[in-house]
C-alpha cells in the first residue's frame, strides 16, 4: 500500500499569524490549495485551511478586515507520519474530522496531505485496479 509521503504536497507554503483573511484567501486560490501552514518565526503554531476561513471567519459576522489568521487558524495542526499508509490517513481524518494532516518525518512536518489527495489516489487505484481486472483502459485522446 502508499504511503502518505508519496501522495502529500511537499514544502506546503506558509503565512504569518498576522496575515489578514483576504491575502491568505487570495494566496490560497493563486497556489491552488486548501490549507496554509501558519509560521511564528520558524515554528509552526497552526494550519488554516478555507474550511476555517469560512466558519471561523465569514460566518461570524464579524469585520473581516479586522481578524487576523492567528484568530481562525486550527491549531495545534493534526499529524501523521509519512510512512504511515493512505488508509491510515483516512481513517485519521474521518475520525478526527478534519481535511488536511501535517505529515511528519522525525518529527519534522515535511507535507500536508489533503482529502483531495486521498481521493485522487484512490481514484488513480480503481482505476489501475479496473484495467488490470479487465483488461481495459481509458481511451488515450489524440493532441493533434
Amino acid at each position: 500500500m502508499s504511503t502518505v509521503a508519496q501522495i502529500m504536497t511537499k514544502r506546503p507554503k506558509s503565512v504569518g499569524p498576522k496575515a489578514s483573511i483576504a491575502s491568505v484567501a487570495k494566496t490560497m486560490r493563486q497556489a491552488r490549495v486548501g490549507s496554509l501552514l501558519v509560521k511564528k518565526g520558524k515554528q509552526l503554531v497552526g494550519i488554516v485551511t478555507d474550511t476555517d476561513i469560512v466558519r471561523r471567519g465569514v460566518a461570524t459576522g464579524k469585520p473581516l478586515g479586522k481578524l487576523t489568521i492567528e484568530k481562525i487558524m486550527t491549531a495545534p495542526i493534526c499529524t501523521i507520519e509519512g510512512s504511515q499508509s493512505v488508509d491510515d490517513a483516512q481513517a485519521m481524518m474521518a475520525d478526527l474530522g478534519v481535511r488536511h494532516l501535517g505529515v511528519t518525518k522525525n518529527g519534522e512536518i515535511t507535507g500536508v496531505v489533503s482529502v483531495r489527495d486521498i481521493l485522487s489516489f484512490y481514484k488513480r487505484y480503481a482505476q489501475s485496479k479496473i484495467a488490470l481486472d479487465t483488461g481495459y483502459s481509458e481511451p488515450k485522446i489524440s493532441q493533434d
